[in-house]
């Protein structure tokens, strides 16, 4: 696996106001249908991406709008917190290809309050709690969704635990049940299992029996993901992998999630046994910092695996490729979803969140994502970031007055004991 380079000194989100105009997601999905809730203006904060390039392309957009007329099927949630995706980064970089063109809100995930719903909308009522999807423009204040991409939460899940369940869970999930078939005894290999889709695919693997899993990490995360479900941790920055797994398994593994393409997908279809599968869904070797890097995406490119369909009939392997953002069927949405959130119910799965960001510091919460920090999921959270309390003037001269004493009695007593 290639080391990632520290991307430059970070900046925070410019914020802006503006009174007249509603962020670009915001004005796409409030055009037509009938009004949904009383004519009144919202406040409403967003994270734009107003151009690719670093974090300072990312600003912090504050707008009052009116409220939006609500189409046949759609409901208008209140967004109390939000999840970040690998995805992101790549789309501030112009490199995933299903985010539109900017300006664009970004955020595919998130969690609230239904405030309103349209007409047809009959399992949805204003208060429900929900998590709702979308292909993008989810990282703000309040966003229009269709009724059919929300799902109730149960009562004891929180709105941080609810914006980091779909996308993560419901890409391993997919991966791991509906392509691999995943089977008791089998043996996994998940890279950087200490992020958020490698969190979640182990705790997938626990809910079927005796299956072991190799897990690539830095040495610092070793311990949370052993306690995780990972039977056998790997430090990829000062171990190669292959020769690790060899030495337990030598025969290799039956199922490799692979999110980091290049020479990684080689090595991992090296270590498959005979009907064996290999998913790649990601190409995370490409983003070694801030900007766009072309050499980093020539060497992705130029060490990417390529072989025909004899060679996959003389090693009896299999490759698979998996995009969560091309699945259009709804059905399969839904069924997964609901199934995760019955094994949530069951205790069985947990989402893990790593730490919990403001708008304001998006920065500082991509950053984290970038360098390999976290463990588990990084949250996004629209509330404005309290500022710290000052302390009152009075309290203040009364301080530095004891301080002031207490230094000249130092002082006295030292030179008493001089003399």
């Amino acid at each position: 696996m290639s080391t990632e380079e520290a991307p430059a000194q970070q900046q925070q989100p410019e914020q802006v106001t503006k009174p007249d105009e509603p962020p670009p997601a915001a004005a796409e999905e409030a055009s037509g249908g009938s009004p949904a809730v009383e004519e009144k203006t919202l406040s409403n904060r967003a994270l734009v991406l107003t151009g690719y390039g670093g974090y300072d392309k990312i600003k912090l957009q504050e707008k009052t709008l009116k409220s939006p007329q609500l189409k046949p099927g759609e409901v208008l949630v209140r967004v109390k917190a939000c999840g970040l995706n690998f995805a992101e980064l790549l789309g501030k970089q112009g490199l995933y290809e299903l985010l539109p063109s900017p300006p664009v809100v970004l955020g595919m995930e998130g969690a609230g309050v239904v405030e309103a719903i349209g007409e047809d909308v009959k399992d949805r009522k204003v208060g429900d709690r929900v998590i709702a999807m979308n292909r993008s423009g989810m990282w703000q204040e309040w966003v229009v969704v269709p009724a059919q991409r929300t799902f109730h939460m149960p009562e004891e899940m929180s709105f941080e635990e609810a914006a980091a369940l779909p996308i993560n869970y419901m890409t391993a999930y997919m991966m791991l049940f509906e392509m691999a078939n995943l089977r008791p005894g089998k043996s996994v290999l998940i890279h950087m299992a200490a992020g958020g889709v490698g969190v979640a695919a182990t705790q997938l693997c626990q809910t079927v029996k005796d299956v072991t899993v190799f897990g690539t990490a830095s040495a610092s995360k070793h311990e949370v993901i052993s306690q995780g479900g990972v039977t056998h941790p790997i430090d990829y920055r000062t171990k190669d992998y292959v020769t690790e797994i060899r030495k337990v398994s030598p025969k290799g593994v039956d199922i490799v999630l692979d999110p980091l393409g290049g020479s990684d997908t080689q090595k991992g279809f090296s270590l498959l046994k005979p009907l064996g599968i290999l998913i790649v869904f990601g190409a995370a070797n490409c983003v070694t910092g801030q900007k766009k890097n072309l050499f980093a995406m020539a060497k992705t490119w130029y060490n990417q695996l390529s072989l025909n369909t004899m060679k996959l009939m003389q090693t009896n392997k299999a490759i698979s490729g998996f995009h969560l953002g091309y699945i259009s069927d709804e059905e399969l949405f839904e069924r997964t979803l609901i199934s995760l959130l019955e094994l949530y119910k069951q205790g069985k799965i947990k989402p893990r969140i790593d730490s919990c960001y403001h708008f304001e510091e998006v920065a500082e919460a991509m950053k984290r994502m970038h360098d390999r920090q976290n463990i588990g999921k990084v949250i996004l959270l629209p509330e404005p970031k309290k500022k710290e309390e000052e302390k009152p003037k009075s309290e203040v001269d009364v301080e530095k007055t004891e301080a002031a004493v207490s230094e000249q009695k130092e002082e006295e007593e030292e030179v008493k004991a001089e003399n």
